[in-house]
């Protein structure tokens, strides 16, 4: 019984050192693609705060901060997964054509403000509190309005 405790407590303690966050601010601690991101749609953007953390079956994430409050999450690979602007508009080339189209045909008065790129869906929030789901092909899948909470189509 101790036998097993033991184990059991030695693989915990190895499952909490492998999925440990570790804290930087230096953009070389990025891969090279999430730098690329950087520098191509925030340019003058300051970084505040890199999170890295490594899990042991999604493997490495990394969340970054930009001083105004911005957040922007990438993959191992440096592949953004997402983006929030904090109310300001996400820029356009982050955000597929189809969808661009569709958001200001649909919605002219609307700005995309936060952003999710999944592997099998894309998915943008406006400002006004709309959350629109695409497949890839950038097909609308469904419309939630994260205010009232009323998916698509919502009663009168």
């Amino acid at each position: 019984m101790k036998k097993i405790l033991l184990t059991m407590m030695v693989v915990l303690a190895g499952a909490f050192a492998a999925s440990a966050d570790t804290y930087s601010t230096d953009r070389a601690t990025l891969p090279e693609g999430a730098r690329t991101v950087l520098t191509k749609y925030f340019p003058k953007a300051k970084i505040g705060i890199i999170k890295t953390e490594k899990h042991m079956l999604q493997g490495t994430e990394y969340d970054v901060r930009l001083a105004d409050g911005m957040k922007i999450e990438f993959d191992g690979a440096g592949n953004w997964t997402e983006v929030d602007c904090r109310g300001r508009e996400v820029p356009a080339g982050m955000i597929p054509e189809a969808v661009r189209n569709y958001v200001r045909r649909t919605y002219p008065d609307s700005k995309i403000v936060e952003a999710e790129n999944k592997t099998n869906k894309f998915k943008v929030e406006l400002n006004d509190g709309l959350e629109l789901t695409f497949d890839r092909q950038g097909n609308l899948k469904k419309v939630k309005d994260s205010i009232t909470k009323c998916k698509n189509p919502c009663p009168e």
